[in-house]
């Protein structure tokens, strides 16, 4: 099989990975040990986001010399083997240690989005973040309703064996490319890494508009994020179902409307049309799903998962071509590092808050704050728009299979210089 065609499935399973419990951390933590409190649950999520802050840097430094390919097959055997620990351990504080040591290695996947633009010419960027974009979806998707078959069939803890399993797959995937492809160690990307960084340092100036970008994200990731620690236990409260399956299969509704918008995006490139620059509708969308899903009615919860699920997909294939549009090859994996950092720093307040919103309140309350966070959101936007250069907005970044439609269109997106949004 084609490298690119492996890096996508091993991604696949990565995010699968990462979804199985990201609905049902408060159930979990519950079941296993008792604790029920809001805010240690919102606190958990938290703390993962601080880990990958502080530990994909570290994982982009050393892929500079070490090629990911063959980082991966270590980091990915040592978060399957920690997770597998963290299966026995016996008091909350040991779990803590031992899971979030898992997330530190896990984060090294991550990698894998660089690695593979850098593999890619600039004029497919965008076919190819919206082809990520779909996998992440998807995962998401497959991810949750695994989570919540495995909780209701087994047990709350069952999950880990199921999340240790993807850690391992990551591991075989590598191991088998490396192989097969006569992968070197030493990264191929190195000397161009090195002559950069001799090169001039950019200036402030030089930086904003990725500075910018990672602002913006930070914004929207907070709000989207705000309503993700407690969205199985709303959907329980406001149902009346203790189902965790169908739980899961709510939580993962954006992921299936996010295939349906990429099938659609793709028919209207195909007929020649242009989609048009739809930033600011699409995050006033957004707003208006989540206010939908702050109604306790099923029906409307479910109108407002898909309103938000439609808008939430049109707004990151966005931002993640600008942010490559924005970066240079060999600056991929620092840029995006940096990027990350931002989006967990959004993920990690945004834990912190829900948790102390929750206990506070109640368990809608995230959801009119974070559709306040997306008005706001909405006017960082038209700001950041309005320090483009002339003629800019013009060639504002078009989802991928528009962008796809016309090759003269993505050569325009990889060479202008646009301040635009990411997630």
């Amino acid at each position: 099989m084609k490298l690119r065609t492996m890096i996508i499935l091993m991604t696949t399973f990565a995010v699968i990975s990462d979804a199985i419990l990201i609905p049902f951390y408060p159930q979990f933590f519950a079941a296993r040990y008792g604790v029920t409190s809001p805010v240690h649950a919102g606190t958990y999520v938290a703390f993962i986001s601080i880990v990958v802050m502080l530990t994909l840097p570290v994982w982009a430094r050393i892929a500079k010399r070490l090629d990911a390919m063959h980082l991966l097959v270590y980091t990915q055997c040592a978060a399957g083997g920690l997770s597998i620990a963290s299966y026995w351990a016996p008091t909350l504080p040991l779990f803590w240690v031992l899971s979030l040591a898992m997330f530190m290695c896990k984060s090294s996947y991550l990698l894998m989005y660089p690695y593979m633009m850098r593999l890619e010419a600039k004029e497919s960027h965008a076919h190819t973040v919206g082809l990520l974009s779909v996998v992440v979806h998807f995962g998401a998707i497959a991810g949750a309703v695994a989570g919540g078959f495995v909780m209701q069939v087994w047990s709350a803890h069952t999950c880990i064996f199921a999340m240790a399993a993807g850690d391992f797959a990551q591991m075989f995937i590598c191991m088998w490319l490396i192989r097969s492809h006569a992968i070197a160690r030493r990264c191929r990307f190195a000397d161009e890494a090195t002559a950069q960084a001799q090169a001039v340092r950019p200036k402030l100036r030089d930086r904003l508009p990725i500075l910018r970008l990672a602002l913006l994200m930070l914004a929207f990731d907070f709000c989207v994020y705000l309503i993700r620690p407690f969205m199985s236990s709303y959907w329980q409260n406001a149902s009346g179902s203790p189902s965790e399956l169908l739980s899961g299969l709510v939580f993962a509704i954006p992921g299936m409307v996010a295939l349906v918008a990429l099938r659609i995006n793709k028919r209207t490139a195909d007929r020649g049309r242009r989609l048009p620059d739809q930033m600011i509708p699409n995050l006033l969308l957004c707003t208006v799903g989540m206010l939908l899903q702050g109604i306790e009615a099923p029906l409307w919860i479910t109108v407002g998962r898909v309103l938000f699920g439609w808008a939430f997909f049109q707004i990151i294939v966005k931002l993640d071509v600008t942010m490559f549009a924005l970066s240079k090859p060999a600056s991929y994996a620092a840029d995006f590092s940096v990027i990350n950092f931002f989006q967990n720093l959004g993920v990690l307040l945004a834990s912190f808050a829900a948790g102390a919103i929750v206990d506070e309140a109640s368990l809608r309350a995230p959801f009119f704050v974070a559709s306040a966070g997306l008005l706001l959101c909405a006017l960082l936007s038209i700001r950041l728009l309005e320090g483009q250069p002339a003629g800019a907005t013009k060639h504002t970044v078009q989802p991928a299979h528009a962008a796809l439609a016309d090759p003269a269109r993505s050569n325009d997106l990889a060479n202008t210089g646009v301040t635009g949004h990411a997630n």
